[in-house]
């Protein structure tokens, strides 16, 4: 879409939004988005966690319903990002070309342009919006979150690990060369290049300002959307001085804890303002963890980039990868008085891209028309209504820029044959995840009839991403 078009959608939604009969009286609901930064699935207490307390998200799906089903759109967090706010399948963003990971070197980033973004459908309802924390869409100007219908931002644009220490890769740091020091940002603005000790703080102060725009909000008397995109449970897992050696789970769990935390801190500003009953909270993750030792972490970072390879999970494989349930299927936590009920449970498999068309949904806005959607509205299932199933008929594991390597059908999980970082698959392996949420045990020639169904949505699937078709 060009900006023009652009422009002319937004005034239509505009001019609709207008129209809307006067007798509509109840308040749009506020939205916050506790974005996790590569947390697995099992690493919160209510998930399952053995070495981690999370008291604050525990409390939070006792007061809801927690998604163990939940995907993110792909295995790291530019591509899952981007899927997120435009509720599209990564290969589809920007035109078609898709993102890859950015790093402080690159050029390109979310294209205004080309995309709509969840945050530019709330402004056009009259939501204020903000993001503090984690961008990774993109560091030069004309790709930051003020470009892409956020009022307000305060963060890094890309990971905390993407610093001075780095050379490592050629492939991801042009002959070598070190990167800059991370830049904190607000709008548009380069306000401190950090070191590692400011690294270390900034956490706090996303929190506080996080809860200071939740105040402005509230004392404008404006339905709120606030992304809170943590940092510290990304390498290097710096906490602020004073809450290290907290977990039992090293460096990660006590970034994790430290989340948890924070979590509580936003939570306890919407009970004092009294306005908790009136506010969707989501928690879930852009992508799985690290599950794999990183040698140039472990030189740079010591113990605050070390990956215990003993510590288990309940997935299979981690970051980095489509195929396997560790990198996409992400814990996931969604709250809303009175409309979600208390302590339920939802294994409907849903993804990421369903935040787009719900909260667009909630909040009264129209979903795009002129470009495929992949996002559904998953009310339903939040509410718990008689009958609510998945909208969709399966979830697909694409790569940034296409190719797919897994799908989830039902209860089934089929990885795609071909070549991969976690190894050659010489022909499609599938897993009943009823009983092999693992996927431990490949039971493809038990199933034949299952397996050809799948590859052949497989193929609709490839092919429509391919076309810019609906799935």
């Amino acid at each position: 879409m060009n900006r023009i078009n652009k422009v002319l959608f937004l005034s239509t939604v505009l001019f609709a939004c207008a129209l809307t009969s006067k007798a509509q009286t109840i308040s749009k609901p506020n939205i916050i988005h506790i974005l996790a930064d590569d947390v697995g699935y099992d690493d919160l207490s209510c998930f399952g966690s053995k070495d981690i307390n999370t008291p604050n998200l525990d409390a939070l799906a006792a007061k809801g319903m927690k998604f163990t089903s939940f995907y993110a759109p792909h295995g790291t967090c530019t591509p899952s990002r981007a899927a997120l706010l435009t509720g599209r399948y990564a290969p589809r963003v920007n035109n078609g070309e898709g993102l890859y990971v950015l790093f402080p070197h690159s050029k390109t980033g979310l294209e205004d342009e080309l995309e709509v973004t969840i945050t530019e459908l709330l402004k056009q309802q009259g939501y204020s919006t903000a993001l503090y924390g984690k961008w990774h869409l993109g560091h030069l100007p004309q790709f930051l979150p003020c470009v892409h219908g956020f009022d307000e931002f305060l963060g890094i644009p890309y990971p905390n690990d993407h610093g001075p220490e780095r050379i490592g890769n050629s492939g991801w740091r042009p002959n070598g060369v070190s990167d800059p020091a991370i830049p904190l940002i607000e709008q548009a603005q380069v306000i401190k290049r950090c070191d590692n000790n400011d690294i270390a703080e900034l956490p706090a102060l996303f929190t506080r300002e996080a809860c200071k725009f939740i105040f402005r909000s509230v004392k404008a008397e404006t339905p709120f959307y606030l992304q809170y995109a943590n940092i510290e449970t990304h390498t290097p897992w710096f906490v602020p001085k004073g809450f290290e050696g907290q977990s039992k789970a090293a460096a990660y769990g006590d970034a994790v804890e430290y989340l948890d935390r924070s979590v509580g801190i936003i939570v306890n500003t919407l009970k004092r303002l009294k306005i908790e009953d009136n506010t969707i909270i989501v928690f879930s993750s852009d992508n799985g963890p690290l599950v794999h030792q990183d040698e140039e972490l472990e030189n740079c970072y010591g113990k605050f980039g070390y990956t215990d390879p003993n510590r288990q999970h309940i997935l299979r494989e981690g970051k980095y990868q489509e195929r396997f349930d560790g990198g996409i299927r992400v814990s996931c936590i969604m709250s809303w008085p009175n409309h979600i009920p208390q302590g339920t449970t939802c294994d409907e498999p849903v993804a990421a891209m369903d935040l787009f068309t719900t909260f667009a949904h909630v909040a009264g806005a129209q979903i795009p028309t002129d470009r495929i959607i992949d996002g559904k509205n998953i009310l339903p299932l939040m509410r718990q209504e008689d009958g609510a199933v998945s909208p969709h008929k399966a979830i697909y594991g694409f790569k940034a820029r296409g190719g797919l390597m897994s799908v989830r059908y039902q209860n089934w999980k089929l990885i795609m044959p071909g070549k991969h970082w976690t190894g050659n698959v010489a022909q499609a392996q599938l897993f009943n995840l009823d009983n092999d949420i693992g996927e431990k045990t490949d039971v493809a020639d038990q199933h034949p009839k299952i397996v050809k169904q799948i590859l052949k949505l497989a193929e609709k699937a490839d092919l429509a991403i391919k076309e810019d078709k609906n799935l």
